[in-house]
């Protein structure tokens, strides 16, 4: 029984009805950046929360500190509603086969922060429960201070198990005002959607493809023997000030502001940096994300405990550009006084 929307529709708080979720006691499981956004931003709604972990877990620490319940993540489950879960989407199946289903009560809803688990089939929920996903889109950090500042991020909400009468979308929409969404725009779409072009927005784009290009060009510089100071600040330090352009009003407003110089070389490089075998790499990814090759290589990795991952992370964090970065950054004391990340919290 799923609600699938005919074409994107927006919801904003006046749509929604805050009461609903008012009204339910919400398990939040996990307590990473999403689960810390998620929990505090209910909490600061008047929506009665519960944080679920593992007894083991050191994050326990940071719940209460915040003000918040912590429970075991089965005990969590049993006294809610609305179980929400954030932790990473590799763990979910296993959480949900031990945890949730033996205890989350009938007629009960089931959400997810993205849509990855249930759309590959890692998650098969009872037919009694309402599957619901609310997916802020922006770091959790982000979606916290957003909120706290009066503003909010846009989420996307979608419906894959409607079982209880039509009350899966009201609860969606609900949970997403709670949180900041219906701020700006609560935006309904459909969990293979989400999925699939969170997936390669960040594969191809946005941690894959960025990444790659700032590497490659700070390489070729320092390869021709220019400082690596000047490659890191050409290839990555501007990187951001470029993108605060085109996020503030697209890529025009970003040529708008650059010079002519820059302006040209952007039309007669851009296209022979990144290009039809660019494309072509693009169009593989999304295949493989679209047919489950990508969550089935993803899902074995966590099962192996992260061997690639964890030799990538190494040989990142041994590369020239993180370790002059790393100086650079010392220089400049007006980026740390404004961090976004706080790895004390998340």
């Amino acid at each position: 029984m799923s609600s699938q929307p005919n074409k994107i529709e927006i919801f904003y708080d006046a749509d929604c009805d805050l009461d609903i979720i008012k009204g339910k006691r919400v398990a939040v499981l996990g307590y990473g950046s999403q689960g810390r956004a998620h929990a505090l931003n209910l909490k600061d709604s008047g929506v009665d929360v519960v944080v679920g972990l593992k007894t083991t877990s050191a994050t326990n620490k940071k719940v209460k500190s915040d003000g918040l319940e912590s429970l075991a993540t089965a005990d969590a489950v049993k006294g809610a509603d609305v179980v929400m879960v954030l932790t990473p989407d590799e763990w979910q199946a296993k959480i949900y086969r031990d945890d949730i289903e033996p205890n989350i009560k009938e007629g009960a809803t089931l959400a997810f922060g993205h849509g990855f688990a249930v759309h590959y089939g890692q998650v098969v929920a009872r037919r009694d429960l309402d599957v619901i996903m609310i997916a802020p889109k922006a770091p959790g950090h982000t979606v916290r201070n957003e909120f706290t500042q009066g503003r909010g991020i846009p989420d996307l909400i979608a419906v894959a198990q409607d079982a209880n009468g039509g009350a899966a979308l009201e609860i969606a929409k609900s949970y997403a005002s709670a949180i900041g969404g219906g701020r700006t725009a609560i935006i309904y779409t459909t969990f293979k959607d989400e999925t699939e072009t969170d997936l390669f927005g960040e594969q191809a784009v946005l941690c894959g493809g960025i990444v790659e290009l700032i590497k490659m060009g700070f390489e070729t510089l320092t390869e021709a023997g220019y400082p690596p100071e000047l490659a890191y600040f050409e290839c990555l330090h501007e990187t951001k000030l470029i993108v605060d352009l085109i996020y503030e009003g697209g890529i025009a407003n970003m040529n708008y502001s650059i010079s002519n110089n820059a302006e040209f070389g952007e039309y007669v490089t851009g296209e022979a940096v990144v290009n039809d075998s660019s494309r072509a790499a693009m169009r593989k990814c999304l295949k493989e994300i679209q047919d489950g090759t990508y969550a089935k290589n993803f899902i074995m990795e966590g099962a192996m405990g992260y061997p690639s991952m964890t030799a990538r992370r190494r040989n990142m964090a041994e590369h020239q550009i993180e370790q002059i970065g790393g100086e650079l950054r010392g220089m400049m004391p007006w980026i740390a006084a404004n961090k976004i990340i706080d790895k004390d919290k998340n």
